[in-house]
This record gives C-alpha cells, sequence and structure tokens, in this order.
C-alpha cells in the first residue's frame, strides 16, 4: 500500500476512498468542542513564533442541516445500539452544538469502525469538553466489551489559574479512549525502566559476578500440571547454604550431607513444572533461604522495565519552540513521543495507521518513523502543506501520494474559483512559502517565504496571491510599499492570468538582488499555468516555514552562483 495523504471532508474520503476493513490502526485527534479557533504559529526570520498566524481550524460548532443529514445518516444504518444511544441523546441534549458536535463524531466513528480490520485498535485523543458522551457514542459503535482503557494523558504541569479567579481544581489532562474491533487485537507491551529507587529497593542481592538480582516468587495460587512435587535440596552438615539436589543422591546419599524435600507452601503450587526447576538450577539461576525455600534471581540487567499503565506522565508537551525542532507552530500538536508510544503498542511493521484528523502530520511522522504505512486526512490546504513539507523534510526521498490537491491547471483554476482562502493556502505552500491570515489587511499580502541570506540568516520575502482576479499596476506599487516599509528584498506575484505589459514594466522597475547564489529580481510574477508547465521563478535558496534559523544554518549548504527553485 501507498502511503497516501488527502485533503478533504474525512467523512467523504473515508466512504470514497479507504476500503473495508483496511487498516490496522487508527488514532485521532479531533477537534474538542472547544468553542475556540487556533491558530498556527509561523517562525519568524529570527526564530520567534509571533506576528505571522493563520487560523488552522475554528473548533466551534453549529447545528444545522449538516448536523441533521448526520442524524439521517445514523437512522438509516444499521447499527441499533448507536441509531438508540444517538436518538436518546438528542432528546435529552436537545439541537445545540454539543449535539452537532456528537452527530459529526457519530457518523465518522461508523465509518472509522467500517475500515479497521478486526484485529485492529482505535485510539480516541479528546479532553473532559465531551469525553463522556463519546465514551458512549463509542461504546454504541464498537461495543461496550471492546472497550480496552481509558489512558489520561498529563499534558502540561500545574495550572496556577486561581490567581485569574479560577474556581476549580487544575485541568491538566487529555483523555485518549482506547477500543479494538474484536477480542482478537494485535498487542506489543511497551515497558519504561526501573525507577532509580525501584531499582535499588528491589535488586539489593549481588551474586558471584557483581550482577544485581532479586528473589523472585517460584510458586502460583493455581496448578497447572504436575507442580506439587518435592524440590530436593542438600547442604552439607553444618553448612548454611542450601543446594539443588540433581542426581537423585536420596537412593545412594553421601556422609556429611543432609538432604530435604521442599513442597510448595500450603494452599499454593509450584509456579514451574519440575523440568523448568532443573533447568534454572543448572543455569545457576536459583537461590535458597535459610529455610530451604527456592528462589529465582531475577537479574536487574535483564529487566524489560515497568509496563506502562494508563497514567502516562512521561511525555511532556511540546513548549514553545523546542530545542530538537519538533515543534512547528500548530495549535493542537502532540508530542511524536506519544503517538509512537500507541503505534508501537497496537500495530507492527508494515502495517497501516490511518489519522483522519491528522492537523500537521505527528501521527503520520510517527507511522514513518516506525516503519508502517499511513493514510492521513485534513479538510485544509494548510495542514496538507505543512504535512508535505514535514514528511519531506524529516525523510529525505520519502515516496507518498498526495490526494485532493490542484495537480494540472484546470484543477488549480477550479480551486481558485470555489474557494479563494483555501487557494491561497495552497498557492502559498506550493511556492515553498506560508499563507497568512487573512483578518484585517497588508496590501496584497497573502503569505510569506523564508529564504538564505549571504550571512547565513534567515529573510523573509512576502506572496501576493490573485487567484480569481486580474493583477494591474496599483497592486504591484502596494506591494512596493510594503516590501520598502517592512524591508523585504523580494516579493511574488502569484496570477491566473498572464501579467499586462504595464504590469511587466512596473514589476521590470524593481532591482535586481545581488546575492552569492545569482543576481535576483526583487519582483516577480508566476501564473497557475507556470506552477505546472514552467518557467520556474528563481530565488535565494528557500528554507522551511517551520524551521528555526538556528538549525537552518547548520543544514543548509550552497555553491555560489546556484539557485535555490522556488517551485
Amino acid at each position: 500500500m501507498t502511503n497516501r495523504l488527502y485533503y478533504g471532508d474525512n467523512l467523504e474520503v473515508l466512504r470514497e476512498h479507504i476500503a473495508d476493513a483496511s487498516v490496522d490502526l487508527i488514532y485521532l485527534d479531533p477537534p474538542f468542542n472547544s468553542n475556540a479557533g487556533y491558530n498556527v504559529l509561523f517562525h519568524q526570520p529570527t526564530g520567534a513564533a509571533t506576528e505571522a498566524s493563520i487560523e488552522a481550524f475554528d473548533d466551534t460548532w453549529k447545528w444545522g442541516e449538516a448536523s441533521k443529514h448526520a442524524l439521517l445518516d445514523i437512522a438509516g444504518g444499521t447499527n441499533q445500539p448507536l441509531k438508540v444511544m444517538m436518538e436518546a441523546m438528542h432528546s435529552g441534549i436537545g439541537e445545540n452544538p454539543m449535539m452537532a458536535y456528537l452527530a459529526m463524531m457519530a457518523v465518522r466513528l461508523v465509518e472509522l469502525h467500517r475500515v479497521l480490520k478486526d484485529t485492529g485498535s482505535l485510539y480516541l485523543h479528546c479532553d473532559p469538553t465531551a469525553s463522556h458522551y463519546l465514551k458512549l457514542v463509542l461504546d454504541a459503535v464498537f461495543g461496550a466489551e471492546n472497550f480496552i482503557n481509558e489512558i489520561a494523558w498529563k499534558r502540561s504541569d500545574a495550572h496556577n489559574d486561581s490567581r485569574q479567579g479560577a474556581r476549580h481544581f487544575g485541568r491538566v489532562h487529555d483523555t485518549i479512549f482506547f477500543y479494538t474491533k474484536t477480542k482478537d487485537y494485535g498487542w506489543n507491551t511497551q515497558h519504561l525502566p526501573l525507577p532509580t529507587k525501584t531499582a535499588d529497593s528491589w535488586y539489593r542481592n549481588v551474586d558471584e559476578n557483581g550482577r544485581r538480582y532479586n528473589k523472585a516468587d517460584l510458586t502460583a495460587a493455581k496448578p497447572g500440571g504436575n507442580v506439587s512435587y518435592g524440590w530436593p535440596i542438600k547442604r552439607e552438615e553444618g553448612g548454611s547454604v542450601w543446594l539443588a539436589d540433581l542426581e537423585d543422591e536420596y537412593k545412594n546419599p553421601k556422609a556429611g550431607w543432609v538432604y530435604q524435600q521442599v513442597p510448595p507452601p500450603v494452599g499454593r503450587y509450584w509456579a514451574y513444572s519440575v523440568e523448568n526447576m532443573r533447568s534454572m538450577s543448572q543455569q545457576g539461576r536459583l537461590v535458597y533461604s535459610g529455610t530451604g525455600r527456592p528462589y529465582m534471581k531475577r537479574y536487574l540487567d535483564e529487566s524489560q522495565g515497568v509496563a506502562i499503565q494508563d497514567w502516562w506522565d512521561d511525555i511532556s508537551m511540546l513548549r514553545g519552540i523546542s530545542n530538537d525542532g519538533e515543534r512547528l507552530g500548530y495549535p493542537t500538536q502532540k508530542p511524536r513521543a506519544l503517538l509512537e508510544r500507541i503505534i508501537a503498542a497496537s500495530s507492527n511493521p508494515g502495517d497501516t495507521v490511518l489519522d483522519p484528523f491528522c492537523g500537521c502530520g505527528t501521527a503520520v511522522d510517527a507511522a514513518q518513523k516506525l516503519g508502517r504505512q499511513w493514510i492521513g486526512i485534513d479538510v485544509t490546504h494548510l495542514a496538507i502543506g505543512m504535512i508535505e513539507d514535514r514528511m519531506r523534510s524529516g525523510y529525505p526521498g520519502i515516496e507518498f501520494e498526495t490526494i485532493g490537491v490542484p495537480k494540472d491547471l484546470a484543477s488549480a483554476e477550479r480551486l481558485a474559483a470555489d474557494d479563494k482562502h483555501q487557494f491561497q493556502q495552497w498557492a502559498c505552500w506550493h511556492v515553498g512559502g506560508y499563507p497568512r491570515d487573512k483578518k484585517g489587511g497588508d496590501k496584497g499580502v497573502d503569505g510569506w517565504f523564508n529564504y538564505l541570506t549571504d550571512d547565513g540568516k534567515i529573510a523573509q520575502g512576502v506572496i501576493s496571491v490573485k487567484g480569481g482576479e486580474h493583477l494591474n499596476p496599483g497592486m504591484v506599487r502596494d506591494l512596493g510599499r510594503v516590501m520598502e516599509r517592512d524591508k523585504h528584498q523580494f516579493g511574488l506575484f502569484i496570477t491566473a492570468a498572464l501579467p499586462t505589459k504595464g504590469v511587466r514594466d512596473e514589476i521590470e522597475s524593481h532591482p535586481l538582488v545581488e546575492t552569492q547564489w545569482g543576481r535576483f529580481p526583487a519582483m516577480q510574477v508566476v501564473t497557475i499555468a507556470q506552477f505546472f508547465y514552467g518557467p520556474k521563478p528563481a530565488l535565494p535558496p528557500l528554507i522551511s516555514p517551520t524551521k528555526k534559523a538556528a538549525r537552518v544554518e547548520t543544514r543548509v549548504s550552497h555553491q555560489k552562483g546556484s539557485q535555490g527553485e522556488l517551485l
């Protein structure tokens, strides 16, 4: 299966493109019904993540036709428990934003259940805003018997918002619901290293080779075969150390030795067969108490650690611009370590991981790193562009297919005509830049691109997208004034139509900029047709907007005279 990235409504994508029982693991981090808007923050040339932002998604919901159609879909489906559950919720909650949110989620969970293999698992990430309702919907879709865990992820440190008047306990954790499709699901136990305090208190014994061990109980509460035997031991008269007798010396006892058979304690049984006990003895894995009771040596250096429980406080939230460059500025971005744990526990290399609300792509990034196939879906070109950039910069040479984005001139023109805002997002990402929030005007600036300067730093150029309107000389002059005001050396227009002679003359009135990589026009224009057929405008080497300047300086190297392709 080819790794795939889909632009579009995940409900439509699931129904049209994802086959029944084709996915091994689903992770979804949907909107939480938080009644808030969330912005992506892009790094400035200084490395700061301020000012340059654009709304990633608006997590507000309204009851309307889409909500009604979702409930009608459920009513016409075959899942009777879900029908009853949604009818009860509709009756009890009413027609309000919460019900709209639950209807949206329920109809999608039905499709996610369909595409999941019988051996597959689903993890739904949410918070207390709607987790109690989502649990009921999940029970109806997957069956309450297939609920496995409610995982609490401690996502932040203690909140001191009581100083601002908060009248509640600090809200510091998210909830992750873990469900399976059947009881025959895949599972790989995950471990954490033993805490030092635990190792010191448990592994207090040291053998003749200097290896630390503890004494593990060799008994069990329930029998499993012939496990009531007496275990033969012996020690030298007057000695204190017991040894296993594997030669059946009871028939021919040796003088000077004390012999004994140790039964399991009353009400308990040996946990191992006599053959396994003999094998452990021959390997030197048994140690005896003063009374002769055997124990197994459990070595510290062989410990897998502590099996992970359902309280996860060892994975920290992403803070600011993280030192390893992981944080991309996406508002709801989760740590990759969180997704790696989930993927490692509930899938194997080669399995397929699906994230239907993939945002900036942390799940697909983790899946790629761990050798899984992946499918990501998102409804904004902003998210799709960030993921494409993230995967190509993080995994050079990676191959994946992006579906739903313009692939030719006709589809690009349709997007420009149908949705100006999404076209601007797509166009800015397509040329290696990033879009700006359109709240408030700034003389036609629709985005920026970052490029490398002669001294190895990052500078910023401006983008103006005119997908549905003709470019005129006044627009060029306006952008030129913005460039002069904000000290941008380079500007780029993206247009649907060929520029007129007046526009070309105005653009050519701007100078050429001399750099160590060559001379470049301060202002250029590229048409949508040039996206696909060329020629491509050239600029100094472009830098991903999700990378910090400090990291880029050590990773980008260009020879004098080369050009950084913009497209």
